[in-house]
């Protein structure tokens, strides 16, 4: 294109220059800059080159960086060039557009023609050769206050000359009349710099593709870009790669072929005749319908027209057959030949009507075509078009059904759907989904619109958001998506479209699988009811006073935020400026910014356990109290009853003309008075100088864990308390203390009212004592003081004074005989309400003492690569931390192990025995991975097994951890398995270890004698050994209580992970057990063949019970009143997953939640213990409202109640799973405690904690992260199963060996077992399976070590490499120089459809968002083999929440019983089901490790009450305040 210059160039020069601009040499930016210097340097004026050769200087002394110095010498040439645009450039853009001067369209036969005999890019360099359409977006960009009309082309163009004259009313492009403008068939003018742009961006493609290594020789030291550095080339406007295999060009029309006009006046589709006229009558375009058809662009490419290249204003045709609309058949007989119709101005689509394939249509100027079959060549395009809309269709239905499904739910539903018949496509894969992503929330966004304003959306669910996530999904498109309609009234459609789908679910119930069928009403008590009704009654209020609700914030990114409101929807007629009264303050219901939602979702339900929170310090609550004193008046009644040193006591004392007793309960001023009264009991009064009393403080229920959901008048005594002036005390009060009845256990679901008393002001009642560390909600030890102290009895201080003494060590049974100068011997040490005697065993931590062997420790070393082929691993650089997911290295050791020799003092220097500092005397016991065996010792070796040694260590008697129990094997009277069954702390050894011989050898007499039965041959020192050896006798046979076991339900049971420990532990029987899934329920029966198991809805059951029904429908007999001694299960959260607000929708799903339903199976059955179990995000969700709600239930029933996280891992299986656990015991019952840890596992992992209120709680646990036994791995767990390959079926094979470690012989179990079943895996698609195979099996491997290579799948196709094709702003190039990006939201732009890739080896979803999602560590990661499984899920997904699934050696996903050894199921377990279904009930399990720990804990509490029944019950005497 000439151009005009304030310098006087040479035409050659000036043709250079263009060729330069245009970038048609493929030059590098600098190499051009470098070439245009050359060519003008004996040009330029004096102070142009003097400028020059400054900034030259400038870059020799490194003043400048070659970036800066290249962009100054531009701004030079450029204003020493002044190229101005010249009027030459609008006639050459009417030609490029198909019209003439004087606005008359022109063929493009001749274009088209030369188009295609010089193949790409030739055509361009003569000025009437169509050109791309870039340069709309450069005029858009260029001018943003102009109409987007006034840049646009109409489509009336090309081969369709005669159409005007034979309409006299030409429809309008429907983009334009958006735009409320009509071009009237005359073609706008396009800048010359837009067709610069075009012509620059044509010939650079055209020329990297003939020319990739060109060179410039003039600048040779100047080194090229290799053409695999720069972009691949693009076709400008269907935007595929030219290079492309897969790309094709449409093959040509059929002689006979029609013009649109022609076409659509032929008789044979009987629509109108050869008579003009009749054109007029026609209010709508003509509809037909069309087959054979392929889509292409004006270069001849056939390509999809759902990528977004028709709203691009990318002018795409179609040739095909036209048949009538009536026409049902798709074969070519009885249809119009047709060339080139269009441009497509619309696509969409009508909906399935009930069938199985969607109506797909387009839209030209001149009819509406509904389309049938594809052509053979454009049928591999068209069938990817069929996909994603019934995909789409699948993900609507799934979710209508399930909204708390996961992404591997829906990938388990997407797998095993069967397509339907006709679609050219027999299979759905994670691909298909990944591939789709983008049409497929766009659906769901729009089948939200059609919802009510106050109804929880869709795309929030925990499986849109993460599909949103992995695929990159861009949320708020409007106008460049492939919707249901394009280009016309869509929204009105489309919502039409998903009411209707709506409705349809609704009126028909019965096509909900059976499998998925939810649950019905919440059937509720009404203790429970009304508890939940009160508290949402009073927050709706609130927010009703607040504005009704609260007000929306927008990302103000999304076309969304930026769309105008609709005026339509009830939000806006409530606006004051649609003449409403502006109350609800709601935003349009059209402009929900699904951004804002998504993230409010994740925030809510995602939060990082591990995140350090403000916390509020753990302060006593009388040191937080701040009071002010009262000017009340103070006086004595009657005589002071005792006299101690200067303090005088009385039993009565006037406040302002009340009496007030001791016993009595009273207020306290605080001195913030926007701070509710404090409330004490008083329990002494004295005077000594000033007059005083004792306040043992109660708690409100504001400070406890239950916030605002407690009950204002009840109160919780705290252990807690202090000395005070009376002046402090505000006035006397009536504190009643609630004792639960004699028939409580009978009296389930009969409250009628949640109040305990009126609310008079001056009246509260409590029932529990709390403990805020721990959050434990208590029943009151029953105390009574003696007669000579009831003047200044606190029971809390006596609590609080035991607990002192236990916590420092003391000293017992001095040994005389064993006396030194140095030093006093004793027989008996006490710690922590623990006695310890010589010849005990106990723990200690690891850093306690050393061992004489030095043990093989694994080496934490770097996993990366030091050196890898950037090209061959282009992901590679992500892997840039040591951490390996799944890995034990930052495991602890686990206790260490001593048997105490000696208790001692030292003495100080009067003589006397230093009792501050107890020291004990230990022979060391060696663990097998303390030995020179190391790690490798260890996995062969029994977990409790240990070694004797004649090494010692002394330790300060502070520094116990606890005691145990070790045996020489040699001496026990039952088989080692019978010993260690019988519960933790046990263990044994048969040899002893000489760490100086490193050999193992038979244990001397002195370490055998301490332990040995009743045979008195110990050796012992003097009287205190004989005294340990006869204690020791005692404590090892201890004459344990036969526990009864506890008659159980099981609701929401799944397979019995949670019975199943239970009954290992021997407390529990289930009797009855609930579970709707059928697979799982069956699951149950085989494994609990005497359980009654129900197969339906748990609120149906409880509505039988409660109205008096004996059995179901099915004549199984339902538990009664009485009958449940002990209630568990794990209700799902559904319902309030994506709960923001509180309306009276929200409050409906809350109360209609299975929690609820749960809790009144509770109260109506009233067992002596409940267990609750979930997700660790539990005890967060909303705000911990769920938990908070859920404590407030069980404590107006009546109960002990506590809560805690537990990590299963701690207790014996090879998986890191957080649950959140909720204990409750009846009255009269002792509250359990939380089991101790049992295994060591990575800090981390162990973040146990919960905030609530900005407080942090912890369990009862005091091990932490420690553990008595060592860390069980993935080597311990599954390195005996055979190999298998991938999509192995076979429901019974033979094990091949013998098991290699403790966990394995436990797994399999003590009766020998030749059949192992259920190793079998899931069949992954032929993509899958190629990328499994490429992962590495060094540990920490996973999909950034997959090589981009081609390679050749088991179907027969072959994979492509991926492409990266832009800079990246964060990572910036690779080591050679290769781009990075693989989407333009890399360089920070809006993602671009036509970048997505497919069929690659490296999935190109996780390079496009793994800048934002850590880089996606773990998906596709192999386990390692010394370490852990990350948490088992429903179904195991390379791209799934939990990646980390691949086998450490084999190319598969792992197996069920791999999974199912990983929760800690025995081999001998049963699942019914196929693959999907077994990996789902194994997913949902609680692992029966983690509930056998719980269950021992209850069991030590129905022990310790039948130990103490017949001890007398002391009354406390101080229930009641008068």
């Amino acid at each position: 294109m000439p151009t005009r210059t304030s310098l006087s160039l040479p035409e050659d020069v000036k043709e250079r220059l263009q060729v330069l601009d245009e970038g048609g040499d493929s030059l590098s930016d600098e190499e051009c800059v470098k070439e245009k210097l050359r060519l003008l340097q004996e040009f330029l004026l004096t102070d142009t080159q003097d400028q020059l050769k400054i900034l030259e200087d400038k870059l020799k002394s490194s003043e400048l960086s070659t970036e800066v110095y290249m962009s100054e010498v531009k701004a030079v040439l450029k204003k020493a060039l002044g190229v101005v645009k010249e009027d030459e450039g609008v006639e050459q853009n009417r030609h490029l557009n198909g019209f003439s001067e004087n606005g008359s369209h022109k063929d493009e036969g001749e274009q088209e023609g030369a188009m295609d005999t010089q193949e790409e890019g030739d055509a361009i360099k003569s000025p009437s050769a169509p050109k791309g359409r870039g340069g709309r977006r450069s005029k858009a960009d260029s001018e943003p206050k102009k109409s987007p009309a006034s840049t646009r082309v109409t489509r009336n163009s090309g081969k369709q000359p005669t159409i005007l004259s034979m309409f006299s009313r030409v429809p309008k492009r429907k983009s334009d009349e958006l735009n409320g403008e009509a071009t009237n068939g005359e073609a706008e003018v396009k800048p010359e710099e837009d067709i610069t742009e075009e012509i620059h961006e044509e010939k650079r493609l055209k020329t990297e593709d003939e020319k990739p290594d060109t060179e410039n020789t003039t600048n040779g030291k100047i080194k090229p870009v290799s053409a695999a550095k720069t972009p691949p080339p693009k076709c400008p406007d269907c935007r595929q790669y030219l290079d492309d295999s897969d790309l094709k060009f449409f093959q040509g029309d059929p002689d006979d072929a029609l013009d649109e006009p022609e076409m659509l006046t032929d008789e044979r589709l009987s629509l109108f005749d050869a008579n003009e006229d009749g054109f007029e009558s026609y209010e709508d375009l003509p509809q037909h319908k069309i087959t054979n058809f392929s889509v292409y662009d004006k270069r001849g490419h056939l390509c999809p027209f759902d990528s977004g290249l028709i709203e691009k204003n990318v002018e795409l045709y179609f040739s095909c057959a036209v048949k009538p609309i009536y026409d049902d058949n798709p074969c070519m007989d009885g249809g119009v030949p047709a060339k080139k119709l269009g441009p497509i101005n619309a696509w969409w689509i009508t909906g399935f009507d009930g069938g199985e394939k969607a109506l797909i249509g387009f839209t030209t100027a001149f009819a509406d075509y509904i389309l049938m079959d594809p052509s053979e060549e454009y049928s591999p395009i068209f069938a990817l078009m069929q996909e994603k809309i019934y995909m789409s269709k699948i993900v609507v239905e799934f979710l209508q059904k399930n909204q708390d499904a996961t992404y591997e739910d829906l990938l388990n539903k997407i797998e095993t759907t069967v397509p339907p018949a006709g679609l050219n496509f027999n299979r759905f894969t994670e691909d298909t989904l990944l591939r789709h992503a983008q049409f497929v929330v766009e659906q769901m966004e729009s089948y939200d619109e059609a919802g009510d304003s106050d109804e929880q959306p869709i795309i929030i669910t925990p499986c849109m958001r993460d599909l949103i996530k992995l695929a990159g999904v861009t949320l708020g498109k409007r106008s460049l998506n492939g919707k249901i309609i394009i280009f016309s009234p869509v929204s009105e459609l489309r919502q039409l479209y998903w009411r209707a789908a709506r409705r349809q679910a609704i009126r028909h119930p019965t096509k909900i699988e059976k499998d998925n069928k939810g649950p019905t009403k919440a059937t509720t008590t009404k203790l429970v009811y009304l508890i939940f009704d009160t508290f949402f009654s009073d927050q709706i209020d609130q927010n009703n006073k607040d504005g009704g609700g609260v007000k929306r914030h927008r990302c103000g990114v999304c076309e969304v935020c930026q769309a105008p409101d609709c005026g339509k929807c009830s939000a806006c007629k409530d606006m004051i400026k649609f003449g409403g009264s502006g109350r609800s303050k709601q935003a349009c219901q059209k402009r929900r910014c699904p951004n804002l939602a998504v993230k409010e979702a994740e925030d809510d339900e995602n939060m990082d356990e591990e995140e350090v929170l403000p916390v509020k310090e753990t302060k006593k609550m009388s040191q937080a109290k701040k009071k002010k004193q009262t000017k009340n008046k103070i006086s004595w009644v009657g005589e002071p009853i005792k006299t101690d040193g200067r303090k005088e006591y009385y039993m009565k004392v006037c406040v302002e003309n009340e009496i007030v007793e001791v016993g009595d309960c009273v207020s306290v001023s605080p001195a913030d008075p926007s701070h509710p009264l404090y409330l004490a009991r008083i329990t002494a009064l004295w005077e000594d100088g000033e007059k005083m009393f004792h306040a043992h403080w109660f708690c409100r229920g504001t400070d406890t864990v239950l916030g605002e959901s407690s009950d204002p008048l009840e109160l919780f005594l705290v252990d807690e308390c202090e000395d005070m002036q009376l002046s402090f005390v505000h006035g006397k009060v009536n504190v009643l203390y609630k004792a639960p009845s004699e028939n409580w256990f009978m009296e389930g679901g009969m409250d009628d009212d949640i109040k305990v008393i009126e609310d008079d002001g001056k009246s509260f009642f409590y029932q529990l004592l709390y403990d805020g560390d721990c959050a434990r909600f208590e029943s009151p030890p029953k105390v009574t003081p003696s007669e000579d102290s009831k003047y200044k009895f606190c029971a809390s201080c006596v609590r609080n004074k035991e607990r002192g003494v236990q916590e420092v060590p003391s000293v017992y049974e001095p040994l005389e005989d064993e006396e030194s100068d140095s030093k006093v011997f004793y027989g008996l040490a006490t710690l922590k309400g623990e006695q310890y005697r010589v010849g005990d065993s106990v723990y200690l931590p690891p850093e306690a003492f050393n061992f004489g062997a030095k043990a093989v420790s694994p080496v934490k070393r770097s996993h990366r690569k030091d050196c890898v082929d950037e090209d061959l691993h282009p992901e590679y650089y992500r892997k840039s931390s040591d951490y390996i997911k799944g890995s034990n290295l930052d495991a602890p050791q686990p206790f260490r192990v001593g048997r105490i020799k000696e208790i001692f003092c030292n003495r100080r220097c009067d003589g006397k025995p230093d009792r501050m500092e107890i020291k004990l005397r230990l022979y060391k016991f060696y663990r097998p991975e303390n030995t020179h065996k190391g790690p490798k010792g260890a996995y062969h070796s029994d977990i409790n097994q240990l070694y004797w040694s004649d090494e010692e260590a002394t330790v300060n008697m502070a520094e116990v951890l606890g005691r145990c129990q070790v045996e020489y094997a040699e001496d026990l009277v039952e088989s080692v398995q019978d010993y260690s069954s019988k519960g933790p702390d046990r263990f044994y050894f048969l040899e002893a270890y000489n760490a100086k011989t490193r050999s193992f050898e038979d244990p001397p007499n002195h370490a055998r004698s301490a332990v040995h039965k009743g045979k008195g041959k110990g050796k012992g020192k003097g009287k205190g050994k004989g005294k340990a050896a006869s204690q020791e006798s005692q404590d090892q046979e201890p004459q344990e209580t036969t526990v009864p076991k506890l008659r159980t339900l099981d609701v929401f049971s799944g397979c019995g992970g949670l019975s199943e420990g239970f009954h290992q532990a021997g407390i529990s029987e289930t009797n009855w057990a609930i579970e709707m899934w059928d697979p799982a329920a069956q699951a149950f029966r085989l494994n609990n063949p005497g359980t009654t198991v129900f197969t339906e809805d748990c609120n149906v059951l409880l509505k039988l019970v409660m109205s008096g029904e004996k059995t179901n429908s099915l004549g199984q007999k339902l538990p009664q009143k009485g009958d449940v001694e002990m209630l568990c299960g794990g209700p799902p959260c559904q319902g309030f997953s994506g709960m923001n607000r509180f309306n009276s929708r929200t409050y409906s799903k809350f109360k209609n939640s299975l929690v609820v339903s749960y809790l009144s199976y509770c109260d109506y059955y009233r067992p002596k213990f409940f267990l609750l179990e979930n997700v660790r995000n539990f005890v967060s969700f909303k705000r911990s409202m769920v938990l908070k709600l859920t404590l407030r239930c069980l404590v107006r029933m009546g109960y002990q109640c506590t809560f805690g996280v537990l990590q299963a891992r701690q207790y014996g299986v090879a998986q890191t799973r957080r649950r959140a656990i909720i204990l409750a015991a009846a009255p009269g019952e002792k509250l359990p405690r939380f089991p101790e840890p049992l295994h060591v596992f990575a800090p981390r992992a162990c973040s146990l904690s919960v905030v609530v209120d900005e407080k942090r709680y912890v369990s009862n646990v005091t091990r932490g992260n420690g553990g008595i036994y060592r860390t069980i791995t993935v080597r311990d767990t599954m390195s005996d199963l055979p190999e298998i390959r991938n999509g192995a079926a076979a429901l019974e094979i033979s094990y091949n060996g013998e098991p290699q470690s403790w966990f394995q012989r436990h797994i399999r179990g003590s009766q020998y077992q030749p059949i192992l079943r259920d190793h079998i895996c899931k069949d992954m698609s032929a993509l899958v399976a190629a990328r499994m195979r490429h992962i590495p099996l060094a540990p920490g491997s996973d999909w950034r070590d997959l090589p981009n290579i081609e390679v050749r799948l088991r179907d027969g196709t072959t994979t492509k490499k991926l492409r990266y094709t832009h800079s990246d702003k964060k990572n910036g190039r690779s080591g050679t120089g290769a781009l990075r990006g693989v989407c333009s939201c890399a360089e920070g732009k809006p993602c671009d459809p036509a970048d997505r890739q497919f069929n690659t080896l490296i999935p190109w979803c996780l390079p496009h968002t793994g800048n934002r999602h850590n880089h996606w560590a773990g998906l596709y990661g192999r386990l390692e083999w010394d370490g852990f499984f990350s948490t088992t899920v429903t179904n195991p997904e390379p791209m799934g929440k939990q990646g980390r699934v691949l086998h450490p050696e084999q190319h598969r996903v792992v197996s069920v019983r791999e999974c199912a050894r990983s929760q800690g199921f025995p081999d001998t377990y049963r699942f019914f089901g196929n693959v999907l279904d077994k990996h789902r009930q194994v997913g949902n399990a609680v692992p029966p490790p983690l509930s056998k720990a719980i269950g021992l804990e209850i069991k030590k509490c129905v022990q310790g009450k039948m130990e103490n029944a017949t001890e007398p019950v002391k009354q406390e005497k101080m229930e009641a305040c008068n």
